[in-house]
């Protein structure tokens, strides 16, 4: 019994997770955004979020384990509108994966993902991919525009970057998976749209995702001003 006591209180983060509003997430990830952005020296690079076709916020992704660990959270992919103007509406995405060890207690884990071009966009369209497998991922640049060039950044279909306990780094998310979240669309769109769904038939940017466009039309359109800084 005591035993069965802890085992679920292990797993009160995940149903706490699952209970969180649409609302709320999308407020999540906007606020995760703006705070990532607001420093860029420490920031992603605004040159990287300039040619970017997508973008992909994980807010607070949870770390829990009980003799097998695993990772998992919910959030949402905006990618740019089919002419290019802009960014289109949000399709919810889970992001999953796994590891065999034993862990104690859980971490609130920040993943924001750039898919840097047409190919990186089709495979996140998909029903569900695995990074590393079905896509190249590299562990992005921190800071502006250095060390923004390297091959590895040039080549991968998506950059990764993480933030925990206020550290903010680039990681690679190789064995994770995203997957549509027809559940998070239901509740945003009134139907069980999946995100090609979405971004392919140019749905209009619900009233709840307007405060994310804004944030991501704002960094994303510094990109003149980013390359006029470096070549100082």
């Amino acid at each position: 019994m005591k035993a069965l006591v802890i085992a679920a209180s292990m797993l009160l983060p995940a149903s706490g997770l699952m209970a969180r509003s649409v609302q709320e997430r999308l407020n999540d990830a906007t606020a995760v955004f703006n705070e990532i952005m607001a420093t860029p020296d420490r920031g992603i690079p605004q040159d990287l979020l300039a040619k970017a076709q997508c973008v992909v916020i994980v807010p607070g992704e949870k770390k829990a384990a009980f003799v097998v660990g695993g990772e998992y959270g919910r959030g949402f992919a905006v990618c740019r509108k089919p002419d290019g103007m802009g960014w289109g509406a949000p399709g919810a995405v889970r992001m999953e994966g796994g590891s065999v060890g034993f862990q104690i207690g859980g971490s609130s884990t920040d993943i924001v993902l750039l898919v840097m071009n047409k190919d990186g966009m089709e495979k996140l369209l998909r029903d569900k991919f695995t990074l590393g497998a079905d896509a190249s991922v590299a562990a992005g640049p921190v800071g502006r525009t250095a060390a923004a060039e390297t091959d590895a950044m040039l080549h991968a279909e998506m950059l990764a970057w993480s933030r925990s306990r206020g550290a903010f780094a680039g990681v690679s998310l190789a064995g994770s998976t995203l997957r549509n979240d027809l559940d998070e669309n239901q509740k945003l769109y009134g139907q069980r749209l999946t995100n090609r769904d979405v971004v392919m038939t140019a749905v209009a940017v619900p009233p709840e995702a307007r405060e994310l466009d804004h944030a991501l039309d704002r960094y994303s359109t510094f990109k003149g001003e980013a390359d006029r800084v470096h070549d100082q």
